[in-house]
């Protein structure tokens, strides 16, 4: 028993694991093997790199302490400021470093608010929230700017692989998940963030730049943010200023799922996916097994208390475990 919870201490994403193959065993039996066919996993590989984008950048911002309420809108912003551009002859490729130059001055904004008046994020990118939205409906008119059809989408949208069974989208998520998994379990700057977010006093009295790294996660969660939008306007061809509309809520359910602490200093990007993962599948295993979509939320919402509870139970089991041994 010692030895699972050093496990899941070690590893708080196996229950997250853990509970997707479940469900998905369950949405397998009551689909009538639907579920795992090829074309319905095409279809949820496809959708997953949009929240899951998200979530990644989610999740590591909490890891570090904070949170960010304004990612919904981000996903938003900017796809439809891209859209505005190349609408207007700018070339494709300027637009995006444009569109995520938007994106990380968002974040900027955020973190520099944070810090600098030293009030919680979630004051912060909660009034950004309602301010990058009405930008962003401001900007179009509340109306969807027209997206050109010689843009050369096709990099995020086709589908490739064998039998095309996973859309371009996919592969870009994740060499996303590779990096941002690799920076944050093996690298120094992985340290700092877990440092930052689990005892900030401690890593600042050793060094760590606390505020440099408190900055670039809220760029980069930010510019994820926004690229995940830009990748869903891109399959729907339409830049529509609604987007993203509660979107930062399944984020941050996500990142709780798959095991991150909301004390911040625990949690992996492994876990965001899953988390990402197991919202996709439950949205589609409802359809599937024919149950009303309107009980999504109250899924997603039972989940992540659920997912709290249990997580708070375990480490606080784990660490009674530890001091008694």
């Amino acid at each position: 028993m010692r030895k699972l919870f050093r496990i899941y201490l070690e590893k708080p994403e196996l229950a997250g694991i853990a509970l997707l193959v479940l469900l998905t065993v369950i949405f397998e039996l009551r689909s009538d093997g639907i579920f795992l066919s090829a074309e319905n996993l095409r279809g949820m590989l496809g959708l997953l790199p949009e929240v899951g984008l998200v979530s990644i950048g989610v999740t590591v911002l909490m890891i570090c302490g904070e949170f960010d309420l304004s990612v919904g809108s981000m996903f938003a912003l900017m796809p439809v400021s891209v859209a505005l551009m190349t609408d207007r002859g700018i070339p494709f490729i300027p637009a995006m470093l444009l569109g995520l130059t938007i994106a990380a001055a968002v974040g900027l904004v955020n973190g520099f608010i944070t810090l600098t008046f030293n009030i919680p994020s979630f004051i912060t990118t909660l009034g950004m929230l309602f301010i990058v939205r009405s930008l962003t409906v401001v900007v179009t008119g509340g109306f969807p700017p027209l997206l050109s059809g010689d843009l050369p989408i096709g990099i995020f949208t086709q589908y490739v692989g064998p039998g095309g069974m996973i859309r371009a989208s996919f592969i870009w998520f994740v060499v996303v998940a590779v990096v941002a998994g690799a920076m944050l379990g093996g690298s120094n700057f992985g340290n700092w963030i877990r440092a930052t977010g689990g005892l900030l006093d401690a890593a600042a009295a050793m060094g760590v730049p606390v505020w440099r790294v408190k900055m670039t996660c809220f760029v980069m969660c930010s510019v994820l943010a926004g690229f995940g939008g830009t990748i869903q306007v891109f399959r729907l061809g339409a830049p529509l200023p609604s987007i993203g509309d509660g979107l930062e809520l399944q984020a941050v359910a996500a990142a709780v799922i798959g095991g991150t602490a909301l004390t911040g200093g625990v949690g992996t990007v492994l876990g965001a996916v899953v988390g990402a993962l197991l919202i996709r599948v439950i949205d589609n295993g409802l359809v599937l097994s024919q149950v009303d979509a309107n009980w999504f939320k109250c899924a997603v919402g039972g989940l992540t208390i659920f997912a709290v509870v249990a997580n708070s139970w375990l480490r606080w089991t784990a660490r009674r475990i530890k001091v008694e041994g």
